[in-house]
């Protein structure tokens, strides 16, 4: 029976949704809690201080790049999990992001660089 690519992904907003819960937060996915976000290419709510795009495809359309810029420009850090089948999953930020981050992993001795 073929995968039916709507709900492959459905699917996987839900499973890192549960994800998400069980490190606490009170996450769930935009199509049921909120249409704006959803709209703006945010599929998980209550993710603290990060934006989520989920794909799981095969071949990513459009490109990274392409995503992260048509998501949110707020104070959150944008991110887009990705899944491939039998690939795992991989998770992507713009540099400056994941460098804003380290910077507050050294600052608060997470990350020593010594």
């Amino acid at each position: 029976m073929p995968v039916n690519s709507r709900n492959k992904g459905n699917k996987y907003e839900r499973d890192v949704a549960k994800e998400w819960r069980a490190f606490g937060f009170d996450t769930k996915t935009s199509r049921y809690a909120n249409r704006e976000l959803d709209d703006l290419k945010v599929d998980l709510v209550n993710t603290g201080i990060f934006n989520i795009q989920l794909k799981h495809v095969e071949r990513l359309s459009p490109s990274y790049h392409e995503i992260l810029s048509s998501m949110p420009n707020d104070n959150n850090y944008n991110l887009i999990f990705h899944k491939r089948n039998r690939k795992g999953d991989v998770v992507v930020m713009t540099k400056e992001d994941f460098y804003d981050i380290l910077q507050m992993l050294i600052n608060t001795d997470i990350v020593n660089v010594r």
